[in-house]
């Protein structure tokens, strides 16, 4: 019996080849021989598997990353940073001017206005000139068409004026040449021709100045 078997090569158990093949596909490590530990195991924990690059992982599927889009995990793009938002701005109180009653240099330049309406001028303006000019308060500008109807201005405004107990401390250009001056100390008047008033522009001159309003 001895004899029948020598030189044979033992015959291959079925069930080593298969063990090892499906150790093989599971991806187990087969345990040391001789201890009886069957195949050891790899587990992540906390750890999900990153998805391959170029693949299209449809969001909150499975290896997605959360707040990623799917053009974000193509080779090459790159993941925009998140901007910090601004700062809100502080929220300020609202300015409230406080209107102060009208001085009485505003008060003669108004009744100079009214005046010289009364006798027919045009294009009154008040120039405001506190802190600007060191000979008045107020500059009151008047148009009359004619020297005859500048004069006739003039003379009412000094009326209205003096009526008012304002002082009147000088005149000038009653001769004619289409300027009249009428100087009461805080407030000037200045009764021109529309040509004087163009050439010599005052209101140009004193651009700073803030304009009264007038009725």
């Amino acid at each position: 019996m001895a004899k029948a078997t020598k030189g044979r090569k033992p015959a291959k158990s079925k069930a080593g080849p298969a063990r090892k093949s499906f150790a093989k596909r599971a991806g187990a490590k087969a345990g040391p021989a001789g201890k009886g530990k069957g195949a050891g195991k790899k587990f992540f924990v906390g750890k999900a598997p990153r998805p391959a690059l170029g693949r299209k992982v449809a969001p909150g599927a499975k290896g997605a990353r959360p707040g990623l889009k799917r053009e974000a995990l193509r080779p090459g793009t790159k993941v925009p940073s998140r901007k910090a938002h601004a700062p809100a701005a502080p929220v300020s109180a609202p300015v409230v001017e406080r209107k102060l009653p009208p001085d009485d240099g505003q008060l003669r330049a108004l009744a100079a206005v009214a005046a010289g309406a009364d006798k027919k001028s045009e294009n009154p303006v008040v120039l405001d000139v506190r802190g600007l000019s060191g000979v008045a308060d107020y500059f009151v500008l008047l148009s009359a068409d004619s020297d005859r109807q500048a004069a006739a201005v003039a003379d009412e405004v000094d009326d209205r004026l003096t009526g008012m107990g304002a002082q009147r401390l000088g005149a000038e250009g009653r001769s004619g040449g289409g300027w009249v001056l009428l100087d009461f100390g805080d407030v000037v008047v200045h009764v021109m021709s529309p040509e004087a008033r163009g050439f010599y522009d005052l209101e140009g001159l004193w651009a700073d100045a803030p304009r009264v309003p007038v009725a």
